[in-house]
């Protein structure tokens, strides 16, 4: 796997024995303030999942068959962000409980600690995930959802290419709220529509 470079440090997978960094990380993203909006559980599931639930996670991960997460990780160790892209296949359900059209990449659990923020780590890891959806036979498009609210998230989903698909769904736990869709096509093609 390439490994790419830049402010906060190298970008790579995960690997099957580094659940504890991931649930670190992840508790780390549901602590902030707009996690409501960005991820679908709670910092106090999360919290009290059992340590075979972050095994789990890292090993399907690292295996990098149908799902794989990317990490920065600085000169200390300290992961700094994650991005994780998730193989979906035609006729399967997706997260949302849609059928799924077309082989696609969706990325999910995006997350950069604050203070890494602006330094472009989030761009690396979008490379990076991006680089290896696209090396997967099939795949014609990435998509991802951002929260209506979650203006933050969605100006950086618009300058790295994304565009809103016209697809939106339900926010779980608030049906008044939606999700938009937001798809890319792989470099040279235009996204398409669902």
């Amino acid at each position: 796997m390439k490994q790419y470079v830049r402010p906060g440090g190298p970008v790579r997978p995960v690997r099957a024995d580094e659940w504890r960094q991931v649930k670190e990380l992840r508790l780390s993203a549901l602590k902030d303030p707009v996690a409501h909006l960005a991820f679908l559980e709670t910092y106090e599931w999360a919290a009290a999942a059992p340590d075979s639930v972050w095994r789990e996670r890292a090993e399907s991960a690292a295996a990098g068959t149908r799902v794989r997460q990317f990490v920065t990780e600085g000169p200390d160790g300290t992961w700094s962000g994650t991005v994780t892209v998730r193989l979906e296949e035609p006729g399967s359900a997706d997260m949302f409980g849609g059928t799924v059209s077309r082989r696609q990449a969706h990325l999910v659990g995006v997350f950069v600690r604050p203070e890494c923020r602006g330094s472009g780590v989030i761009d690396t890891l979008f490379d990076a995930a991006l680089t290896w959806a696209w090396s997967l036979a099939g795949v014609s498009r990435a998509r991802l959802y951002v929260h209506e609210d979650n203006a933050r998230a969605e100006r950086f989903y618009r300058r790295f290419g994304f565009v809103p698909s016209g697809q939106t769904v339900p926010m779980k736990g608030d049906p008044a709220k939606v999700e938009r869709e937001m798809i890319l096509g792989p470099p040279g093609a235009s996204p398409g529509r669902s």
